[in-house]
């Protein structure tokens, strides 16, 4: 039976890709859904001028919008109906997460199972709705002032009817790519959101690239720097790959148990737990709490730049907060490190885990079974997290500091290239496993057209 799983494994390649109908169809569902992604990104809202918009970005290119034009896949830069991207409802998935550790209630309404997890995601697509509003009214009133000074204007006619007219598409936009994502995930394959985000940072590496080798052509770049570059990002795929393979493996151990020949054998396992449990989360969590201030900020500091005491400290506290600056970087692994623990408390429930392996047998050698087994537990993951958590705030904190002080492109930044190896590796991991029931499920129907029996 081993050699036959060995064999099957081994078989498992991407010629299997033709037999599997079901894969294909989740793939192609996938690949529509971002086109559909893509072509929205393209989409302005109405009363915007194109051209004076594109003139007004130019000259704020570097800052926070630039980060959160990375993240929406261009969207921001054309300031399409999708802008936002699905920031809000991260930011609203932040809010009800954190609301359900600290509340009772919220807290009851997630242990009722799937009744209680559809209630919470109502919850957060209200809170989407109400951030993606918010966001929209002040993206509005910032664009129709943006730019006055320099005489040049993006709305075409500013006034009541283009800010319902922008908070309107804006949210659909948002509410729009949300439930874009949901379908992904249920008829697709992979995490939506994740592949969303993904394919927004993934659709801006081509012209990168080409801004990258241009000025090596031009003589604005050393080759030695473009060469450094691309080790750097080599490095950190290969360092990314590496971590998120790490694993603290704990034994556990079952009671012995009697076999068909009467013997009795003890069962060992492992209990894998991750060292970066949390995945991406933090890196988004934080920055998406970064940007949201931060966008309203520069918005409304451009409108108020030069009328009031306000406008100026408004502008001061977006310089402060640039990439690379001490405050924005301070702020981002104290946030990177919060969500660490935070969103691995969350996913993981030492508790309930060693509930769990009490009620079916199961124990840690040397620990004894219920609370000790729950202190050990907490106590092993807590360790790892701290590694977990310094491995994720260097991925993200370093390429940030080579940005700005050696001006490498931002797209090289590493919570880029970690949400795109990270989605990358969960994607593959998903296909294969679809490979994997696929040929199981012929294995099985070959055995039955032959007569096999299970002994």
């Amino acid at each position: 039976m081993s050699s036959a799983a060995d064999n099957l494994a081994s078989n498992l390649n991407l010629s299997k890709f033709a037999q599997a109908t079901e894969l294909k169809k989740r793939l192609w569902f996938t690949l529509g859904a971002l086109i559909i992604f893509r072509l929205m990104s393209h989409v302005p809202l109405p009363g915007i001028d194109p051209r004076a918009l594109a003139t007004l970005y130019a000259t704020t290119q570097g800052g926070v919008l630039d980060f959160f034009n990375t993240f929406s896949g261009g969207s921001l830069e054309r300031m399409s109906v999708i802008a936002l991207g699905v920031m809000p409802y991260i930011t609203a998935s932040i809010v009800v997460q954190l609301a359900t550790a600290l509340s009772p209630t919220l807290s009851a309404i997630k242990k009722e199972g799937e009744s209680g997890r559809k209630r919470l995601n109502q919850y957060t697509r209200y809170g989407t709705v109400g951030l993606t509003a918010i966001q929209g009214y002040f993206i509005a009133v910032g664009l129709e002032n943006w730019g006055a000074s320099q005489g040049v204007v993006a709305v075409v006619e500013p006034g009541i009817a283009f800010r319902v007219a922008a908070v309107i598409s804006l949210v659909g936009g948002t509410m729009f790519l949300m439930w874009l994502g949901e379908q992904i995930t249920s008829r697709g394959v992979g995490n939506g959101v994740s592949l969303i985000i993904m394919a927004g940072i993934v659709s801006q590496l081509p012209r990168a690239l080409v801004n990258l080798f241009e000025g090596g052509r031009t003589g604005s770049m050393q080759p030695l720097m473009i060469l450094g570059i691309i080790g750097l990002a080599l490095g950190l795929i290969a360092f990314i790959c590496f971590m998120e393979r790490a694993q603290r493996r704990v034994l556990i151990q079952y009671p012995k148990r009697q076999t068909q020949r009467g013997l009795m054998q003890a069962e060992k396992s492992h209990l894998p737990l991750k060292i970066n449990t949390a995945g991406v989360i933090p890196p988004i969590f934080a920055s998406s709490l970064l940007l949201m201030p931060l966008t309203l900020v520069q918005f409304a500091g451009q409108r108020a730049a030069g009328e009031s005491a306000w406008g100026d400290f408004m502008i001061s506290v977006t310089t402060s907060l640039q990439h690379g600056s001490p405050l924005y970087m301070s702020l981002y692994a104290a946030g990177i490190i919060f969500f660490c623990f935070f969103y691995t408390a969350v996913v993981f429930n030492p508790e309930e885990t060693a509930d769990n392996l009490k009620r079916y047998g199961g124990f840690i050698p040397g620990i004894r079974p219920g609370k000790n087994t729950a202190d050990y537990l907490d106590f092993v993951l807590t360790r790892i997290t701290v590694i977990g958590a310094a491995y994720l705030t260097v991925i993200c904190l370093v390429p940030e500091y080579l940005i700005a002080t050696a001006g490498i492109p931002f797209y090289l930044g590493g919570t880029s290239l970690l949400i795109v190896v990270n989605v990358t590796m969960d994607t593959v991991t998903q296909i294969q496993s679809h490979l994997l029931a696929h040929q199981y499920g012929d294995l099985i129907k070959k055995a039955k057209l032959k007569g096999g029996r299970p002994r």
